[in-house]
């Protein structure tokens, strides 16, 4: 079920109505949310609820027997069960058929006629995200970070919690299963701030990044032919606005159903595109992922305590892993090796330049950032290298004799929509949404909200699934 659906609105209110009762107990609350999770997921494709199912089970009991063994051989076996299965249902349904490419290309390689029928295998939706989710638990418990759950109820919640379950923000266990503990109610003011972020999560998606910004990307990444060197940049720039709004959509979205309900989620975006350097675009962008990759990659290799050697190579193996974790393809991979670049570039920099991070200097650094992100987002976009290739050619080359495949007015449009998102960006670098509205009158702040409703429900929009959904 897409939150930009009416039939999403049909069920939202639905579960509104019986979270808000007063006959239910807290536990039929919670057995409510869980049972709706369900169904959330099963309008999709039920047959795969049967894996949230084996995942649950196998975490939890693992998790029970974390916090009751002493043996650490026998913790440790019960981690690596858990791993197993969490990393063996991603790896045969997210990466089953490019493992099995890669393998016939490998065999053909070495002169072997070998030949492979393709598995055809159905992604289910959510499974990186979930499939992580569950297995900070697990680690933790292991590690004895946290406290096992108290009953299978909440943790089989925190597994399946409707908003954020198939795009996240990631969530930890320390973070979520506790609020299961106590009865939540949202506040007036909470449930009001709730529904605005679910509005502007909805008008990032279906206005900004669907209405505006999709079309001017599709046709760029879908032309076979090398392109003008403007039509090349301005379908990077829409892209790069285009997940931008989708994906932090998503977030704001569910972070806004789930503050309705009385239950925080933590921010997944804090305007990435006034970044200076990738470091802070990490600290930016795809908070929950970047942490989680940070925690349970990057530190275990050895992070920055072990040599600069080691912390490069710790940086690149996380990078290039979190780039495979996006897609099962290996112009994924490059895009996870850029990042890994630009960090190991900026480490090496560190110290010995001096520059401001305020002003024009901050302001002309940023702008530098959010240029060598494009670079790596069209390795992102770019379903094959030739497309890539013949992008990068037309945006670097001065190729000034490919084809024109934008309008003049799409490109008035991308341009001036990818300006304010960096303008917007940039004034928003150290403030929140929140602290902003505050400064504005409740008149204002109705009318700006009427606006992005009145937007919503003329865009015309292609109403598709969130993009993160294919991950």
């Amino acid at each position: 079920m897409l939150f930009n659906s009416l039939g999403f609105f049909v069920f939202l209110f639905v579960v509104l109505l019986l979270y808000y009762t007063p006959v239910l107990s807290w536990k039929g609350k919670k057995a409510m949310l869980l049972l709706s999770s369900y169904v959330f997921y099963a309008l999709w494709n039920p047959p795969l609820v049967i894996l949230l199912w084996i995942s649950t089970m196998v975490d939890w009991t693992a998790g029970k027997k974390l916090a009751i063994l002493q043996n650490e051989k026998k913790r440790k076996l019960w981690l690596i069960l858990s791993m197993v299965v969490n990393l063996g249902f991603l790896a045969f349904f997210k990466y089953g058929d490019f493992l099995l490419e890669n393998f016939v290309l490998l065999m053909q390689s070495i002169g072997l006629d070998f030949q492979a029928r393709p598995m055809d295998i159905i992604l289910p939706m959510g499974i990186s995200f979930y499939t992580f989710q569950t297995m900070s638990y697990t680690i933790d418990m292991y590690q004895r970070k946290t406290e096992r759950a108290k009953t299978m109820l909440d943790f089989a919640l925190y597994v399946t919690f409707f908003p954020q379950l198939v795009a996240g923000p990631i969530v930890r266990a320390k973070e979520l299963i506790t609020q299961f503990y106590e009865p939540k109610k949202a506040t007036v003011n909470q449930f009001l701030w709730g529904a605005f972020l679910l509005t502007i999560g909805l008008f990032q998606k279906v206005v900004m990044a669907d209405t505006l910004l999709s079309g001017a990307s599709d046709t760029v990444f879908g032309s076979k032919d090398v392109l003008h060197g403007l039509d090349a940049w301005m379908g990077t720039l829409a892209f790069s606005g285009q997940i931008f709004f989708d994906f932090a959509g998503y977030s704001t979205c569910a972070i806004g159903i789930a503050l309705m309900l009385g239950i925080a989620l933590p921010d997944n975006f804090r305007y990435p595109y006034a970044s200076i350097g990738f470091s802070d675009l990490w600290r930016r962008w795809h908070i929950t992922l970047s942490t989680w990759l940070r925690d349970y990659l990057y530190i275990p290799l050895g992070g920055n305590r072990k040599g600069l050697t080691r912390t490069y190579v710790a940086l690149m193996v996380t990078m290039l892993l979190g780039g495979l974790w996006h897609g099962a393809a290996w112009t994924f991979v490059v895009w996870g090796a850029l990042h890994g670049i630009y960090l190991v570039i900026e480490r090496q920099f560190r110290g010995r330049v001096k520059a401001k991070t305020t002003g024009w200097q901050g302001f002309m650094l940023a702008l530098l950032t959010y240029t060598c992100v494009n670079i790596t987002w069209v390795f992102f976009r770019a379903r094959e290298f030739v497309t890539a290739k013949n992008m990068m050619a037309s945006m670097f080359l001065g190729n000034t004799d490919g084809a024109q495949v934008l309008h003049t007015f799409e490109i008035v449009k991308v341009s001036t929509v990818i300006a304010g998102l960096f303008l917007c960006h940039w004034y928003m670098r150290n403030r929140t949404m929140k602290d902003v509205s505050k400064k504005v009158s409740p008149v204002l702040m109705g009318v700006f909200w009427a606006i992005l409703v009145f937007f919503i429900v003329i865009s015309q929009g292609s109403g598709e699934q969130f993009i993160y959904f294919q991950f």
